[in-house]
């Protein structure tokens, strides 16, 4: 079994699952975890570049790796090069709705050619060393025979288990999460399937769970900027002011550490960016991130902010009240 029951998994997020990123939500209990969404074609030309997407920590007990492209050659060469990594297992992304990936014949594109996807399937089973699941999304938004028809076309060609998120190719990121579709699907399959879409609270990974009938959730865009949610799904504990401000520092300190200080902090703008979304702090502080260039005017941001009222925060993205904390740089 890849995946126990009740499994929360941080998804394949590209531009921001790297090392760092994947150190706070494990400081926030995620066991479970990917690396950035990796392009085969990219791995193919340019595979020392690659490498720096590839980096495993010492103390990731699993991460997979989640491959995107639509050449199966690419594909192939990308896989073969894969298996001199060290990954938990290997993803195909069947669902990315991205007009770049998808302009490519990628992602959700390649999902809606059911027998192509299949055939991508197959070349990633047949020359990886690792187990090896799919990403997709629900085919159609009233009949879930079009999702099953593809989820039963990648599990004959080899998948181990299957995330599907619930949302269609047109609805992007926003709109209803089909649960009940997700359920069809779950219902008729072999393999493990695990529930993605609209999770950032505890109540809405109850509704999923419920909707779908699928123990296993993994979360995307509620946990960014938000690692505490894998924390919240186990117990409802909000972070202090102090943890959130020492969380902050820490993640984009080993950033600073992983890329360098100077590209580190502009790459940690948007990350800071998602620390601040939804927890009621003044849009003066989002300025400030936007212009961040060194690890000391981050701790200066961050001392000057204080614990905004408990009621302001969005679903999963509280601040508890505690006593103001000092903010230390943290170098690794």
């Amino acid at each position: 079994m890849i995946y126990p029951e009740n499994a929360t998994i941080l998804a394949p997020l590209s531009g921001f699952t790297d090392l760092p990123y994947r150190r706070a939500a494990r400081r926030c209990s995620c066991r479970y975890a990917f690396t950035e969404m990796v392009d085969a074609a990219s791995i193919a030309y340019s595979p020392e570049r690659a490498k720096t997407l590839l980096t495993r920590g010492e103390d990731e007990e699993f991460l997979g790796v989640q491959l995107v492209g639509a050449d199966l050659d690419l594909l192939q060469k990308a896989t073969i090069f894969l298996n001199d990594f060290d990954f938990s297992l290997l993803d195909l992304n069947l669902g990315c709705p991205v007009p770049k990936v998808v302009r490519k014949g990628a992602g959700a594109a390649l999902g809606a050619d059911h027998d192509r996807a299949a055939r991508a399937v197959d070349v990633l089973v047949k020359y990886s060393r690792f187990p090896v699941t799919a990403k997709i999304r629900i085919q159609d938004e009233v009949d879930p025979e079009k999702t099953l028809d593809l989820a039963k076309k990648l599990v004959d060609a080899g998948i181990e288990a299957l995330t599907i998120h619930g949302r269609s190719r047109a609805a992007f990121y926003s709109g209803i999460v089909h649960g009940e579709i997700i359920k069809f699907v779950a219902e008729n399959l072999p393999v493990p399937v695990i529930a993605n879409g609209g999770v950032n609270s505890p109540e809405s990974a109850a509704a999923l769970r419920k909707e779908s009938s699928c123990s296993r959730l993994m979360l995307a865009q509620g946990a960014m900027g938000n690692p505490w949610l894998f924390r919240l799904l186990d117990n409802g504990e909000h972070p202090s002011m102090a943890e959130w401000q020492s969380m902050v520092m820490t993640h984009v300190s080993e950033m600073a550490q992983f890329y360098g200080e100077e590209s580190g902090l502009v790459m940690a703008r948007k990350i800071c960016h998602d620390y601040l979304k939804g927890r009621g702090f003044p849009a003066a502080a989002r300025a400030e991130a936007s212009k961040l260039t060194t690890l000391a005017q981050l701790e200066a941001l961050l001392s000057s902010l204080s614990a905004p009222p408990e009621s302001s925060g969005s679903a999963g993205r509280k601040i508890r009240s505690s006593e103001p904390g000092t903010v230390r740089i943290v170098r690794r």
